[in-house]
């Protein structure tokens, strides 16, 4: 995190109003990792579950992150969910299309002052 919580702040980017809120982050890693490379590591403090059956906002102990950690940054990976964008960025506005839909999204270039201002999409 690259930021507290601005709970005033309401994105927009979630299909229902009741999550409001928005903080920075930097990425360490974007990169595929197949749930069979962590499927091992079982959490106790979620009945004896793999990682890889997870909510967000799990709790993981300490000793279970570093496994986690360790298996994401050896991972030698071919692919990336950019790779997909494209694809659901399409299919997100023929939705928005069908919908009739004026909604806003959210567009970072990673070089735009203004990035976390929304635009409507086009």
């Amino acid at each position: 995190m690259n930021s507290g919580v601005d709970s005033n702040i309401c994105t927009g980017v979630w299909s229902q109003d009741k999550w409001k809120g928005k903080f920075d982050v930097k990425w360490i890693y974007v990169k595929d990792v197949p749930n069979n490379q962590l499927r091992h590591i079982k959490l106790e403090n979620n009945d004896n579950k793999p990682v890889t059956n997870s909510r967000d906002t799990q709790e993981v102990p300490r000793d279970k992150g570093m496994q986690l950690m360790r298996i994401i940054h050896d991972y030698k990976h071919s692919t990336s969910i950019f790779d997909d964008f494209g694809h659901y960025e399409k299919r997100q506005d023929e939705d928005n299309a069908r919908k009739g839909s004026d909604r806003k999204t959210w567009t970072n270039s990673g070089d735009n002052k203004d990035s976390d201002v929304p635009k409507t999409k086009n």
